[in-house]
């Protein structure tokens, strides 16, 4: 059987990465989660105290990184020249300074590099917020998967429940910030390829979502 690069985009809290992952599984594909690699970056600037607007900082940051993904009993880990930053990176405060990074034209080439070596050799899944408008505009099958902005905040209230004192309003505030900075920013905004395939998950189990997005892939 022919392997793919899939893409799935998205705003935060869509299920994005729960389906992505199922699907690569289910297809025997690599998964890939971008989102990861900005907050990697994100996570980075930070302890390095490089500002989110001082490009030729973040530039030669970018030289000095090797970001990966391994795979291990805990599931998929990002590593950052060799050490695994996976946990640190799941904050409030990183993810907004994820979106604000990943709107700086030199993050987005030193990633975009990245991402095209990455699905090289095809048989990949690629979750993100513009891999099938700018990474890969010619990926053989491309998803936009959304929800309503109140229930992408119970879904993020939930996972971050046990790890965040955020109340549920704050996670809503903060997802609605978040979307506003994807799709307004100048470069690359968030919004669905043209030929992508829009589902809503709102009303929509997990499992309803992969068997729905295998049917599109199988045809």
């Amino acid at each position: 059987m022919k392997r793919l690069i899939i893409t799935i985009d998205g705003p935060a809290g869509a299920g994005k990465t729960t389906v992505s992952r199922e699907i690569a599984d289910r297809l025997n594909y690599k998964y890939i989660d971008t989102g990861a690699l900005y907050r990697g970056i994100a996570f980075e600037a930070r302890y390095a105290g490089v500002g989110q607007d001082d490009d030729m900082g973040l530039e030669n940051l970018c030289s000095t990184l090797n970001l990966n993904f391994v795979k291990d009993e805990r599931g998929l880990r990002l590593l950052s020249n060799n050490s695994d930053i996976t946990d640190q990176i799941r904050t409030p405060e990183i993810s907004m300074l994820a979106s604000a990074v990943s709107a700086r034209p030199v993050v987005r080439k030193y990633l975009l590099d990245l991402q095209r070596s990455m699905g090289r050799e095809k048989g990949v899944v690629f979750e993100g917020r513009d891999m099938g408008t700018v990474v890969f505009p010619d990926a053989d099958m491309k998803f936009y998967l959304n929800a309503s902005q109140k229930v992408r905040a119970i879904r993020r209230y939930r996972e971050l429940e046990s790890k965040s004192f955020q109340t549920l309003e704050e996670v809503e505030i903060e997802i609605g910030l978040r979307d506003e900075n994807d799709r307004k920013r100048e470069v690359a905004p968030m919004k669905p390829a043209d030929d992508a395939v829009m589902i809503d998950s709102s009303y929509l189990s997990v499992n309803e979502v992969v068997e729905m997005m295998l049917s599109y892939i199988s045809n």
